[in-house]
């Protein structure tokens, strides 16, 4: 996983400049995800994998699926993976480049864990404060997640803030070992 991450990352930013050089990050965004996604479904990964079919035979196909959604420039991008067999990366590019969009634009991602259902005025409440905690807007992804027992578990970037009943007793367990 540690090399595909590596692979797709100067890809992810070299199309990150393109874009923003372009004022089209958006657009840029929409053809990426458009892209992974169409790698991710089995016929066509079948298809771009198998080595009976040529580059160019890959580049039609893929060029026939995304149909108007990509410029020239998305198009040659598309050429250029195919041409060095990094077709497969998509996934992982679109979601590098998602990433760096949202860092351009101050934005962060936190996956919220909760014990049970919150309401949408204390989701909004939750993303006002840890957004002037970070200093950025928050963009929650909550679930529901019932061993938590109470209370509620969230990441945030690399920062983890438990504050969930199961997490208060492990934290006595561990106090209680030593």
């Amino acid at each position: 996983m540690a090399e595909i991450i590596t692979v797709a990352r100067p890809y992810a930013e070299a199309v990150f400049s393109l874009a923003s050089e372009q004022k089209r990050l958006d657009a840029w965004l929409e053809a990426l995800v458009w892209l992974a996604a169409m790698v991710d479904n089995p016929d066509v990964a079948q298809r771009v994998t198998n080595p009976k079919h040529t580059a160019q035979e890959i580049e039609a196909l893929m060029l026939g699926i995304l149909g108007t959604r990509g410029d020239e420039t998305v198009k040659r991008f598309l050429a250029m993976l195919i041409e060095n067999n990094r077709l497969m990366l998509l996934p992982e590019i679109a979601h590098q480049y998602e990433a760096l969009k949202s860092k351009a634009e101050g934005v962060t991602d936190a996956v919220v864990e909760t014990a049970f259902p919150l309401s949408d005025e204390q989701v909004a409440d939750l993303a006002a404060k840890l957004s002037k905690r970070y200093g950025k807007n928050v963009h929650l992804d909550v679930h529901v997640a019932p061993e938590l027992i109470g209370g509620v578990r969230m990441l945030v970037g690399d920062d983890v803030i438990d504050a969930s009943v199961r997490g208060k007793l492990n934290e006595l367990a561990a106090s209680l070992k030593n």
